[in-house]
């Protein structure tokens, strides 16, 4: 059975924090957990978990630590992928009877790149109050420190696994000028690391963060030739990994033609180029891709 007394807060401190705010009756906060750290939570965080009926998380055996550290004793119910749907209905119905929840993910901003999402969604569909209590993402961390240009970026969360699906979502990569951000497993990092290289080009720049904000947090910046000789040869493809990659060169490229690039590009093999070299320089002058100008190559 699931409590659903309110606990009065204690701590005066807490109380007063952000002008007095209190909880609002049938309301569901998303709150963004550390996602490493345990210090990274902030105050608000911690006194939103103390304070509503019920908490809906990711993993409640993950969770539980995290509450039992800051001595939090407020119920929790799962909420992940499997569960989803079958939750929906019973956790709007504690809404609707003016319960407050609190949905938390494993690490970081509820709804980014996880079932929360649904919740969030169906919520507002409903008209029911979602407010958002801000914490640490991954991908944003990731990002400021990355050393490539944080003023235009995209957000890209996982990629599609195999077939036409990743491969279309890396065709519509190719003339993405933004910087691009990646979640990716572990055993899936080298196959995605060379699949940049196909459509950039080995000499293109890549951050590689792990573990972020843990014990072995790791940054390794450089381009996705070496990322790839340093990973696959590295002990070190464990934990979480998010992928800061530069966007495509924005450039005022020359207005060919298909027929006009092929002329241009028989010109370069004729002199001794490779496909690869011929395709790489007339990536820099046109609009056209290396990747597509590569392909083109090979129709010939």
């Amino acid at each position: 059975m699931i409590s659903r007394v309110v606990k009065p807060t204690n701590n005066p401190f807490m109380t007063n924090i952000m002008n007095n705010e209190s909880l609002q009756q049938g309301t569901l906060y998303i709150v963004g957990t550390p996602i490493g750290n345990l210090e990274d939570i902030t105050f608000r965080a911690i006194r939103i978990l103390k304070s509503v009926n019920l908490i809906a998380a990711e993993d409640t055996r993950h969770t539980a630590k995290l509450l039992h550290h800051f001595e939090i004793t407020t119920p929790q119910v799962s909420y992940h992928h499997h569960n989803r749907t079958a939750r929906h209905t019973q956790l709007l119905n504690y809404l609707e009877e003016g319960q407050t929840i609190a949905l938390v993910t494993d690490a970081g901003m509820p709804g980014i790149s996880d079932p929360g999402y649904d919740l969030i969604y169906t919520c507002i569909i409903a008209n029911i109050p979602v407010i958002p209590i801000p914490g640490a993402t991954a991908a944003i961390t990731a990002l400021s420190v990355s050393g490539l240009p944080t003023d235009r970026f995209i957000f890209e969360g996982f990629l599609p696994l195999k077939g036409k699906d990743r491969s279309d979502r890396l065709n519509q990569l190719m003339t993405e000028t933004r910087t691009i951000i990646i979640y990716e497993a572990p055993h899936r990092l080298l196959k995605t690391l060379r699949n940049f290289k196909e459509v950039f080009g080995q000499d293109h720049q890549i951050t590689v963060a792990r573990e972020l904000t843990k014990r072995y947090e790791e940054f390794w910046r450089g381009t996705l030739d070496n990322a790839i000789l340093y990973y696959q040869n590295s002990q070190q493809i464990k934990g979480e990994f998010t992928l800061i990659i530069a966007g495509g060169s924005q450039n005022d490229g020359l207005e060919l033609t298909i027929e006009e690039l092929k002329d241009e590009l028989q010109q370069l093999l004729k002199q001794g180029m490779t496909r690869s070299q011929a395709s790489r320089q007339l990536a820099k002058v046109t609009h056209f891709s290396r990747r597509q100008i590569y392909d083109l190559s090979l129709e010939n």
